[in-house]
């Protein structure tokens, strides 16, 4: 039986230890794109840093920069580095490692999509809990996920996906009820990968809740005004370098 609370692993990359967010470098620059990807992951630490009943983890890579990410994530954090050739082995090894610790449930979720409801990573951590499902997968709109989670290890539903396609999601729900499983599917969100969805953030942010608060803050430095409603693109000068994460 399982004695530990379902676990939360944070998939990221450290920033400024390796390429982030290559999408946006065209738009952004390197150096802003970083940044962005910054504001991004440390907003989504607070979040979970937050949550009841969850142990939370920052799955992060690259193994070298585990003082930098230790100095990033909040201190009630756990911090444990990625494993495996590919996305694919890595999300299989944290989320089994989770498992043989003794979790009642294992969840990767990405670092990507900033204004992710955190009540959809609840959701799945008490369907997991209460044994209610085998899998649970939450679909980015580009057909990708943006959180999976696990009673049981489960690697061969990792084997054989074109990650960074369209095709991940569907690819995944139909390897998972192939092998009998029971699936519960989240609801869609989107993650931030092209200027388009970086303008959709900007006006989601300007027209809602300005939150999560250190996006909304760059979001906000590297757009004009009167972007949102008049459609515009970035405002010039902001692949020069300005705009820094709070």
């Amino acid at each position: 039986m399982s004695n530990l609370p379902p676990a939360v692993a944070v998939m990221t990359k450290v920033p400024g230890m390796t390429v982030v967010k290559s999408r946006l470098h065209e738009a952004l620059g390197e150096a802003r794109a970083t940044e962005l990807y910054r504001c991004f992951l440390l907003d989504r630490l607070d979040a979970v840093a937050t949550l009841t009943d969850i142990t939370g983890v920052v799955a992060f890579t690259p193994l070298e920069a585990e003082t930098l990410m230790r100095a990033l994530a909040p201190p009630t954090l756990r911090l444990v580095p990625q494993r495996g050739a590919d996305l694919g082995e890595r999300l299989s090894n944290i989320l089994t490692e989770l498992l043989d610790r003794g979790h009642a449930g294992a969840i990767a979720v990405d670092s990507d999509s900033p204004t992710l409801p955190m009540v959809y990573l609840a959701e799945a951590a008490t369907v997991l809990s209460r044994a209610t499902c085998d899998v649970v997968l939450g679909p980015c709109e580009d057909g990708g996920y943006y959180l999976v989670g696990l009673r049981h290890p489960q690697p061969a539903l990792f084997e054989g996906i074109p990650w960074s396609t369209d095709a991940v999601f569907a690819m995944t729900l139909d390897k998972a009820r192939a092998q009998g499983l029971s699936v519960h599917v989240l609801p869609y969100w989107f993650d931030v990968d092209t200027e388009a969805d970086l303008q959709r953030l900007h006006a989601d942010m300007t027209a809602g809740t300005p939150n999560p608060q250190r996006t909304y803050a760059l979001v906000r430095q590297l757009y004009g005004p009167m972007i949102a409603a008049h459609g515009g693109g970035l405002t010039p000068g902001t692949a020069a370098g300005e705009g820094h994460c709070p």
